[in-house]
């Protein structure tokens, strides 16, 4: 059984386009791109180096997918070029025959749920999705996302792609590990933790947290 892992960069109020280059998503006028860059620092560079130093595969919508193979496949080895070109990409597309120039890359046909969830079913390296907001969205409301890996910016972009648009299922998250780089930059690794929990303080009942 292979685990999905969602890994993210987002802003305060949860702005997760083009964090690493000014022009990698104009889309909606936005006017922010590269808004990661001025807050990487070693500590976050060890936390991506976490993320990406053992073997895994990709799971990629087809927006993400072509921005990742404009770039990487010609990267310098020193930028980590290395493991995003040696993993296979799994894209998930709405055109019939699209093309798909990267190397180790194969289109998800049919059902994108049905897909993936025979994908985790199967043997092999780890399974992360990077970018592909409407994918991401798509694979949470499935209940097929085992694990948040999120870089967490203090700054607030006002507008943009989000991480959790309206309309996203509803879930609780259970804090794993985090920490914050010198920076400011919070790191946080979450799971699933089941339905969101409520309750009332004017009641003087205390809100339950789902254990899954």
């Amino acid at each position: 059984m292979r685990e999905l892992v969602v890994v993210g960069s987002i802003s305060l109020d949860g702005v997760m386009q083009a964090p690493g280059t000014r022009d990698e998503d104009e889309s909606g006028g936005f006017a922010h791109g590269g808004w990661l860059v001025p807050w990487w620092d070693d500590d976050l560079g060890a936390f991506l180096g976490e993320t990406m130093g053992k073997p895994f595969d990709l799971v990629l919508g087809r927006r993400t997918y072509d921005t990742l193979a404009a770039y990487w496949p010609t990267a310098p080895a020193e930028a980590g070029a290395e493991p995003l070109n040696n993993a296979t990409k799994y894209v998930a597309s709405r055109a019939a025959d699209p093309e798909l120039p990267w190397q180790h890359s194969v289109l998800l046909r049919g059902d994108v749920v049905a897909a993936v969830t025979e994908l985790k079913q199967q043997d092999g390296p780890e399974l992360q999705v990077h970018g592909s907001g409407d994918l991401v969205r798509t694979l949470w409301g499935a209940g097929l996302v085992d694990r948040f890996r999120l870089v967490v910016a203090p700054i607030v972009l006002g507008a943009g792609k989000r991480l959790f648009a309206d309309g996203s299922a509803a879930g609780a998250l259970r804090l794993v590990s985090s920490r914050v780089t010198g920076k400011g930059v919070l790191t946080a690794t979450y799971e699933p933790a089941g339905e969101v929990a409520t309750g009332s303080f004017a009641d003087g009942e205390p809100a339950t947290v789902s254990s899954g």
